[in-house]
């Protein structure tokens, strides 16, 4: 999964999951040893808590999973 952090937003802590940051993009992958093989029409969670600057802390406009860009219903 990934997306664009709006504002100065930072994770600080991330569980059941990895992640990598590249500016105010993030994109966040399966450790390694953890959810290694998801059946159809089944699920994983992941977690973070984060901190950002007054102001700043607008939502992600986009989302993709797996390259394919995800919308709301």
């Amino acid at each position: 999964m990934s997306f664009h952090f709006p504002g100065d937003q930072a994770i600080t802590q991330i569980w059941n999951a990895t992640r990598t940051r590249d500016g105010r993009s993030v994109t966040v992958t399966h450790p390694t040893d953890y959810n290694t093989s998801i059946a159809p029409r089944s699920s994983v969670n992941f977690g973070f808590s984060g901190t950002s600057q007054t102001g700043t802390n607008g939502a992600p406009a986009t989302f993709t999973l797996n390259g394919t860009a995800c919308t709301s219903a």
